[in-house]
C-alpha cells in the first residue's frame, strides 16, 4: 500500500524537480512511511514518485518499477490479489526483477495488453504507468474504487496524486472552493467523484482510466460496470453454495501478505463472517479488534465478544468517548475535503489501536451493499407494498404526516423518530427521491434554511440530479436492484471507501475487503432481489448461506449503524466546542451560512426539540477543512 504521485510537463519548457516530488511524497508519509522511490525521464518532462507501505515482497518491491528495457515504469497504490498466477502466466515472456512483486505484474500486463490490462487485474489498486515510447502517461483505478486518485491540469502540466494534499504541494496557489461542491457535501455528506472541493481538481471515478498524451489531451474511459439485469439460474440453495465459495477464495486471496495481519470485528453480519472464514484458513488464531463506546446503546462490543470466543481468537477491544475531541482537527487534514460520515473517528481509532499490532487487517466493507442489508432498502421495499395511500393522496399530505412525527432523539439514541419521519415524508415521491430522502443530510430545504442568499446564489445546480441521474440509469429491471445498484456507485465507493483508505491510511495500515471482490460483487448482482430483502428480512441469502457457521445471537440480529453519539456529544461536552467553531466571526464571514439560521439550529437541539446531530456533525467538519486547508492552521 502506498501514496503516489507524479508530474507530466507536456506543455510547458520546465524540467520535473525532484524536490518537487519529494515534497509531494512526503505531505502523504503516513501512507507509505517503509520507503520512498521517484523516476524522473532524462529529458526532465515527466516523473513519478512513491511512498511504500511494504507489504509484499518486503525487500525487492521498492517502486517504481520498470520493464526489460526501462521504457515503462510504474508506481502502484493497493494490491493485486491474483498476482501469482498472473506470473505465472507472464513468466515464460517476461524477465521479472522481482522475487514476487504484485506491481512488476501490471508493467508486464501493460506491455501485452496496453490499457486492456486492467481488465485481467482482480485488487485493489490506482496506479501510473509512465510510457517513455509513447511519451504517455496511463492511469487506472480499481473497479469498486478502494483507492483514490486526483489529478489537475495546471499551465501545461498534468498533476495527480493518492491524496489532494499532493496536488496542493504542487500548485503556487490554493484553488478556489466549489460552492457546489459544499452543496453536494451538505446534501449526501461527501463530495462524489469527479467533483472535489476545488476548482480544476478532479477524483478519477471508481473502474476508469486516465491517459494523457503529448497534446495534454485527456482521455477517461470506464472499464466496468456492474449489470443486475442477467440472474443466475441457480437454485437458492446452490446460490447459497456458491456464495460461500467466493467469499472463501476472496478472503483466502485478501490472507496473502508478508507481514502480520489481523480483522476489524464490530459483531455485525460481514464482519463476522469473514472473521470466520480467516479462522478456517489461518493456522493460528486470528487477531481481531474492535472498537465501542460507553454508551450502550451505540456499542457493539458484546456481540463482537460472541464472534471472538466462538472462533477463539485473539481479541482487544477499545473504548472511544467525547474526550477524543483534539482528533478532529487531524481527521479534517487526513481527509483532505470535507466529509461528514461520524464513523471516520471510531474507524480512525480503531485503524490506529489495531495498527500497534498488525500491518494489515480484512473487515466486512461492501456486505451491506451486494447483499442487501441497510435499513433504507426494508424501506424502500415497504414503501412499493404499502405506500400507495400516501402516494395517492400526494407529496404534501406525506410531509404534513412526517412533519408531526417528533424530530427528538429516543432514550435508545438510535433516532428512530427521525428514521420514521424520513420515511413517512419520503412516502408521497417517486423511487428516485424516495432513495434520496434516506441518504441525506440536509433536504433542499433544510439548506436552504440556513444559507446565505449569495451562497443561494452561487448554487445553480440541483445536488439531488446526482442520485437520480445513477438510479434511473441503472442496468437494472427492478426498484431494488436500481436501489443495490445506486448504493454501489454512489455511497459506497464516495463515502465508506473513502472513509476507509483514510482511516486506515492515516495509520499506516492497510485494509482488505473480500466482500469487495469484484467477482462476488458480479455474482451478488445476479441474485434475485428478493433473496436479499425476503418480506422485510435483510441480507437473507447471506443469513441463510452462513447461518451454521455464526452463532444465533449474530444471524438473528438486527442491523446497527456504525456511527457515535453526536447527538448527545453536542449536548454535553462538545457544546462549547461547537460553537466556538462554527458560530465564530471566521466561520460566518465565509459567507456560506446565515448565523441566525445556524443559531436556531443549534438551540433546537439544545433544548430537545429535534435532533440535529448529524447536521451539527457536518458543519462542523466543513469547518474544521476550512481552518485546515484554507487558513493553514496546521495539526500537531
Amino acid at each position: 500500500m502506498c501514496g503516489i504521485t507524479g508530474i507530466f510537463n507536456y506543455g510547458t519548457s520546465s524540467d520535473v524537480e525532484a524536490s518537487v516530488l519529494q515534497r509531494m511524497c512526503r505531505v502523504v508519509r503516513h501512507r507509505g512511511p517503509d520507503d520512498e522511490g521517484q523516476f524522473i525521464t532524462d529529458n526532465h518532462m515527466a516523473g513519478i514518485a512513491m511512498r511504500r507501505l511494504s507489504i509484499i515482497d518486503v525487500d525487492g518491491g521498492h517502486q517504481p518499477i520498470f520493464n526489460e528495457d526501462k521504457t515503462l515504469a510504474i508506481v502502484l497504490n493497493g494490491e493485486i490479489y491474483n498476482f501469482q498466477e498472473l506470473r505465472s502466466r507472464l513468466e515464460n515472456r517476461h524477465k521479472f526483477a522481482t522475487d514476487h512483486s504484485d506491481t512488476e505484474v501490471i508493467i508486464h500486463l501493460y506491455e501485452e495488453h496496453g490499457e486492456q490490462c486492467v481488465n485481467y487485474l482482480r485488487g485493489m489498486f490506482a496506479f501510473a504507468i509512465w510510457d517513455g515510447k509513447k511519451q504517455s502517461l496511463f492511469l487506472a483505478k480499481d473497479r469498486l474504487g478502494k483507492k483514490p486518485l486526483y489529478y489537475t491540469q495546471h499551465r501545461g502540466a498534468f498533476v495527480f496524486g493518492s491524496e489532494i494534499k499532493s496536488i496542493l504541494e504542487y500548485l503556487p496557489t490554493t484553488p478556489a472552493i466549489r460552492r457546489d461542491a459544499i452543496d453536494l457535501f451538505l446534501t449526501y455528506q461527501y463530495i462524489p467523484s469527479p467533483v472535489t472541493i476545488f476548482e480544476g481538481i478532479h477524483s478519477l471515478p471508481p473502474a476508469h482510466t486516465l491517459s494523457c498524451g503529448k497534446n495534454g489531451k485527456l482521455e477517461i474511459n470506464k472499464y466496468w460496470d456492474i449489470d443486475f439485469r442477467p440472474k443466475t439460474s441457480l437454485s437458492f440453495q446452490d446460490a447459497c453454495e456458491h456464495t460461500k465459495e467466493l467469499l472463501m477464495d476472496a478472503t483466502k486471496l485478501r490472507m496473502i501478505s508478508d507481514v502480520p495481519l489481523g480483522a476489524f470485528l464490530s459483531g455485525g453480519h460481514d464482519s463476522s463472517i469473514i472473521v470466520g472464514l480467516m479462522s478456517q484458513i489461518s493456522k493460528t488464531p486470528v487477531k481481531t479488534f474492535c472498537i465501542g463506546f460507553k454508551e450502550e446503546e451505540f456499542s457493539e462490543m458484546p456481540y463482537a465478544r460472541i464472534v471472538a470466543k466462538h472462533f477463539g481468537t485473539e481479541h482487544r477491544e477499545f473504548i472511544l468517548d467525547s474526550d477524543f475531541i483534539d482528533i478532529l482537527p487531524k481527521l479534517a487534514w487526513h481527509y483532505g475535503q470535507p466529509f461528514a460520515d461520524s464513523s471516520a473517528l471510531p474507524s480512525y481509532m480503531v485503524c490506529h489501536e489495531t495498527r500497534k499490532h498488525v500491518t494489515v487487517a480484512l473487515n466486512g466493507d461492501g456486505g451491506d451493499e451486494a447483499f442487501g442489508g441497510y435499513l433504507r432498502y426494508k424501506a424502500m421495499k415497504a414503501s412499493m407494498y404499502f405506500g400507495w395511500p400516501f402516494r395517492l393522496m400526494g407529496q404534501s399530505f406525506s410531509k404534513k404526516i412526517a412533519s408531526i412525527i417528533p424530530h427528538v432523539e429516543t432514550t435508545k439514541g438510535k433516532n428512530m423518530f427521525r428514521y420514521m419521519s424520513r420515511l413517512v415524508a419520503a412516502l408521497g415521491e417517486p423511487p428516485p427521491v424516495r432513495n434520496i430522502n434516506w441518504h441525506t443530510f440536509f433536504t433542499s430545504q433544510a439548506r436552504n434554511a440556513i444559507y446565505t442568499d449569495d451562497m443561494k446564489a452561487s448554487v445553480v445546480s440541483d445536488s439531488y440530479t446526482y442520485l437520480v441521474n445513477i438510479f434511473n440509469n441503472a442496468p437494472a429491471n427492478t426498484i431494488m436492484d436500481r436501489t443495490f445498484y445506486t448504493d454501489i456507485k454512489a455511497y459506497l465507493p464516495e463515502c465508506l471507501l473513502v472513509k476507509m483508505d483514510i482511516a486506515s491510511m492515516a495509520n499506516s495500515l492497510e485494509a482488505r475487503s473480500p466482500f469487495l471482490d469484484h467477482k462476488v460483487m458480479e455474482f451478488a448482482a445476479t441474485l434475485p432481489d428478493n433473496w436479499k430483502v425476503h418480506y422485510l428480512n435483510t441480507k437473507y441469502i447471506l443469513k441463510k448461506t452462513f447461518a451454521s457457521d455464526l452463532p444465533k445471537e449474530i444471524i438473528n440480529r438486527g442491523k446497527m449503524g456504525f456511527g457515535i453519539p453526536v447527538g448527545k456529544w453536542f449536548k454535553s461536552a462538545w457544546s462549547d466546542y461547537f460553537q466556538e467553531t462554527v458560530l465564530s466571526e471566521k466561520a460566518i464571514a465565509r459567507g456560506y451560512f446565515d448565523r441566525n439560521a445556524l443559531k436556531q439550529l443549534f438551540e433546537e437541539h439544545m433544548s430537545g426539540r429535534r435532533d440535529h446531530g448529524y447536521r451539527m456533525w457536518a458543519l462542523l467538519m466543513l469547518e474544521l477543512w476550512h481552518q485546515q486547508y484554507i487558513d493553514a492552521i496546521g495539526i500537531t
